[in-house]
């Protein structure tokens, strides 16, 4: 139903309905490179063919959508939506960039600078699946309709702002999905990202496929990710001994009472462990810089004392250091962290370090046997399976290169379709018919079955009646004849909703928080079916079109294909 003049000034008024109130609504893109500019050069010159040929205000409608899952898998994670809301709120030409474009295209009249400084997205219409969406091939991620010179200029930052972003979603998610439910992940990237831009995005997507936290410090800021961090190995090897501290009291938690030498306090709980007999007698002398770095650490960060054991010998050395500082700062009222370890096998390192743990029980510390072991070094998905397999007791993954680099694939592939130009459905045909479009306007629905999983994807005509709980419906797929089945959904779920109305009436879906998207995308991948996670041999999910919509993409096929002739 159209909007009354009056409910569109209410709306003007609260800075609703407008181009301006929707952008002051939705802020500045993260990332300030994200301009009018960054878009590829041939963009341009399309626009100025379509503005030579008095085409550029012709209504035309694009699909965002990839073709395959992502890491041998089948199943993909949506995410990038509002950066792209958020680049489109603030699409606009400075005079600088005007500046630019004359320099660089001699050849175009004037007036098409002009027409470009008045250019924004107030004509364009965005829908979209909710970010954090479980996602499949061929389905839009998103629908963009607008005058077509503009929605042409968006095509290029879109495809940059949804491909790393839902391909690093999905490897986050996959790492989550093999670690388990109650394994903490930490994403460790920043220093192995592709620059910076690499890094932020790595964090924020990361975060919002399953990790708990980032080493990432501008992340966290922006983004209000929890950060965590230790120490490195450079900090350990930088001591040389016990004498390098000269503060070595340490008051108690409670703020009672002060020990004065901590560092003694130290020494005593070592020597307790190196004869205690619930542990074996096997600790011997350990390094002695390494303990001075524990210490160090541990007067700085009390309640917070995490070490980094393996930079001389863990077992030997690292191992029983921690035990006598944690033990120390346990008589002052504070409980250790935990270890990380960086080396060596860890599903063993792991397995002994908790025996040691639940051995300084004995010392009347209830509880440290479950100190919390963190591993990294160099880990990905196939690593953690296999400590799975071989039976660890690993806490926390700390995740880096491998995870941001999203090293098995280097992208995901998205593509930006026209389906439609003034009203007129277009396909782009291919001999691989996997690179074959889906023209039209189109409605996404998800089918779910009787178990609560959903069961398929559909896309109809947009002039189609939706699908309908309980119902009896044919799914095709879109190319193959004879894959085909009746479907009765027991719950059905449209998946475009609109972000960006444009000048339209349309209600706009609300772009919410990154902790909600987070619990979305966990909560969709509960949904799946096990058989479609699964990391080996996973089962295909299923796409599909209405019978009308199957039998309209043949139709126009056969009418767009040139027929050949034989000689």
């Amino acid at each position: 139903m159209a909007a009354t003049s009056a409910q569109r000034a209410s709306a003007d008024a609260n800075g609703n309905g407008t181009h301006a109130g929707m952008a002051a609504q939705v802020g500045a893109p993260t990332n300030p490179m994200a301009t009018a500019l960054l878009t590829d050069q041939y963009q341009f010159s399309m626009a100025y063919a379509y503005w030579k040929a008095g085409k550029h205000a012709d209504r035309a409608v694009f699909d965002l959508y990839f073709r395959k899952n992502p890491f041998g898998g089948e199943f993909t994670v949506f995410a990038g939506l509002e950066e792209c809301i958020k680049f489109i709120a603030n699409f606009k030409f400075t005079e600088h960039d005007i500046s630019f474009l004359q320099s660089v295209m001699p050849m175009c009249e004037g007036e098409f600078f002009d027409y470009l400084r008045e250019v924004d997205c107030s004509d364009v219409e965005v829908y979209s699946i909710p970010e954090g969406s479980v996602v499949f091939p061929k389905v839009p991620l998103m629908r963009v309709e607008g005058p077509v010179a503009v929605v042409q200029l968006l095509e290029t930052p879109f495809v940059n702002l949804i491909n790393y972003a839902s391909l690093v979603t999905t490897n986050a998610a996959r790492h989550r999905h093999v670690a388990g439910k109650s394994k903490v992940l930490l994403e460790f990237g920043l220093r192995r990202a592709q620059g910076p831009d690499g890094a932020i995005s790595a964090s924020k997507y990361c975060f919002m496929g399953g990790f708990d936290a980032t080493s990432n410090v501008l992340a966290g800021n922006l983004f209000g990710i929890p950060l965590r961090g230790t120490h490195s190995h450079a900090f350990v090897s930088s001591y040389m001994s016990l004498d390098e501290i000269p503060n070595k009291a340490l008051r108690s938690k409670d703020g009672s009472r002060v020990c004065q030498d901590f560092v003694s306090l130290v020494q005593e709980w070592l020597q307790k462990i190196q004869v205690a007999d619930s542990l074996g007698g096997v600790f011997g002398d350990t390094n002695q810089s390494e303990l001075a770095a524990f210490v160090s650490y541990a007067l700085a960060f009390p309640s917070n004392f995490l070490a980094l054991v393996d930079t001389y010998d863990v077992m030997r050395s690292g191992i029983p250091n921690f035990c006598a500082v944690a033990l120390a700062l346990h008589d002052l009222g504070y409980k250790a962290s935990g270890i990380r370890l960086d080396s060596g096998d860890l599903a063993y390192l792991s397995i002994e370090a908790r025996k040691v743990f639940r051995a300084v029980e004995e010392f009347n510390v209830p509880g440290f046997g479950r100190m919390v072991i963190t591993a990294s070094n160099d880990l990905n998905e196939e690593t953690i399976d296999a400590l799975n397999k071989q039976g660890h007791e690993v806490d926390a993954f700390g995740i880096g290169t491998y995870l941001v680099t999203c090293y098995s694939q280097a992208a995901l592939g998205c593509v930006f379709k026209l389906v439609e130009i003034n009203s007129k459905p277009r396909i782009k045909l291919s001999e691989d018919v996997a690179k074959v479009s889906i023209p039209c306007k189109k409605r996404c629905f998800r089918l779910y079955g009787k178990e609560g999983f959903p069961l398929v994807d559909i896309m109809i005509r947009e002039s189609e009646p939706s699908p309908k709980a309980g119902e009896r419906i044919l799914c095709r797929h879109p190319f193959i004849e004879s894959k085909r089945a009746y479907v009765v959904p027991q719950h059905v779920e449209e998946l475009l909703q609109c972000y960006w109305p444009g000048r339209s009436d349309k209600p706009r879906a609300e772009l919410p928080s990154l902790d909600k998207i987070r619990s979305r995308c966990m909560q969709q991948l509960e949904k799946l079916r096990p058989d479609h996670i699964r990391r080996l041999n996973p089962t295909p999910y299923k796409v599909s079109v209405s019978a009308k919509l199957y039998d309209f993409i043949h139709c126009l096929w056969l009418n767009e294909a040139p027929v050949g002739e034989l000689q």
